[in-house]
């Protein structure tokens, strides 16, 4: 693995603070920031029962959403915090099912620009290696004021 060329700004602390300030009543304690690196953000996820789909399984819209929370997550991380930073794609590739127990996302910066981060997601179980689902997730970032 390369080293990273970006060098992050905010801790996991500052990340998990932002997000549930950001994001009140979205049960934001129940993702983990697990680590923050020049270039990455790792999140784990305790899912409950209403991210489940019929068969025991993580459902697709959650998938996404942490994708989409990782990515945004990343990008603050190395840029501060601007909370109108907004998804401006979002392309998901569901590979396995994702059993209903803790799950991780890696969220890697590809690119970051000035206006636009482009980044890739990958969600998995026990093994980073075995990939229940892959993201790549472009961020438009808002123009200073």
């Amino acid at each position: 693995m390369t080293s990273s060329p970006y060098k992050p700004v905010l801790t996991a602390q500052q990340l998990a603070d932002f997000f549930v300030e950001a994001f009140p009543g979205q049960n934001s304690g129940a993702v983990q920031f697990v680590r923050v690196d020049p270039g990455v953000v790792e999140l784990r996820q305790t899912p409950d029962e209403t991210m489940l789909r019929p068969g025991g399984i993580v459902s697709g819209p959650t998938q996404m959403a942490i994708a989409d929370r990782a990515a945004y997550a990343v990008i603050l991380a190395h840029i501060g915090i601007v909370p109108m930073a907004v998804t401006s794609n979002l392309n998901m590739s569901f590979l396995r099912a994702l059993p209903a127990k803790p799950f991780f996302a890696g969220a890697q910066l590809i690119k970051l620009g000035r206006r636009l981060a482009t980044v890739d997601v990958r969600i998995w179980s026990d093994d980073p290696a075995i990939l229940a689902a892959q993201s790549t997730v472009t961020y438009a970032i808002p123009a200073e004021t």
